[in-house]
């Protein structure tokens, strides 16, 4: 039986988004004083930290990102909200096209202006794990690995229990995505030494090439 599929739930789109996810954190962290583009959690207990130790301005370098992500979902919650129904442009696509732009835009800040260039990586992130939650039905994050890791290992705790071969499949989706954001960081943090703060125009190709196939609107899969 033949089923109908947007290509923006296929795990092949999955697989690029979290490579460029994984190349972002790589990013920031590496080349940008070390702040998070998407592990929200690491700048909130780094920003805590320094207020801590009254270093307030330090603080400031994490308090802006996690400003920039929440604004991120917003965005994208409004995208999905307004452009739903549109039918020449998916609102995926749409959402794509405002991380392609952010991301590149960051490309073009100095050192000095790291502030700046984290805000933007992680507004892109943010819009990015809204936007794309589902893969082959299954929930999954492109932008962290913790639910992820969380959800792969029950499938297969499950697999090993029942020897449910559904959930044999569910865990190895997971890991796959996991395995793909650890080589999307290795790649950001090899290509710094190379490309510099270009670095994460990377990520900006590799999200334009899941914006046209998903012009490819649906496919046909087994079912």
């Amino acid at each position: 039986m033949k089923k109908s599929k947007q290509m923006s739930e296929t795990l092949v789109l999955a697989l690029i988004i979290t490579f460029s996810g994984g190349l972002q954190d790589a990013y920031t962290y590496f080349a940008r004083n070390h702040v998070f583009a998407n592990a929200q959690t690491g700048n909130i207990v780094l920003m805590a930290s320094k207020i801590f130790d009254g270093e307030y301005n330090d603080a400031l370098r994490y308090l802006c990102p996690l400003i920039a992500f929440m604004i991120g979902i917003f965005v994208a919650e409004q995208i999905q909200g307004i452009y739903k129904e549109a039918k020449r442009l998916h609102w995926r696509q749409s959402v794509l096209l405002l991380e392609i732009i952010s991301l590149f835009l960051s490309g073009f800040f100095t050192e000095e202006q790291n502030l700046i260039a984290n805000s933007l990586v992680s507004f892109s992130c943010a819009m990015q794990v809204q936007a794309f939650r589902s893969v082959h039905g299954y929930p999954y994050a492109s932008t962290m690995c913790i639910g992820n890791m969380r959800a792969g290992v029950s499938a297969l705790s499950h697999w090993a229990r029942t020897k449910s071969h559904d959930s044999l499949i569910k865990g190895m989706h997971y890991f796959a995505i996991i395995i793909i954001f650890a080589l999307g960081a290795v790649t950001g943090y090899g290509f710094l030494s190379i490309l510099g703060m270009k670095t994460i125009w990377i990520s900006s190709t590799l999200l334009l090439i899941g914006f046209l196939l998903m012009f490819v609107s649906e496919i046909q899969h087994n079912d």
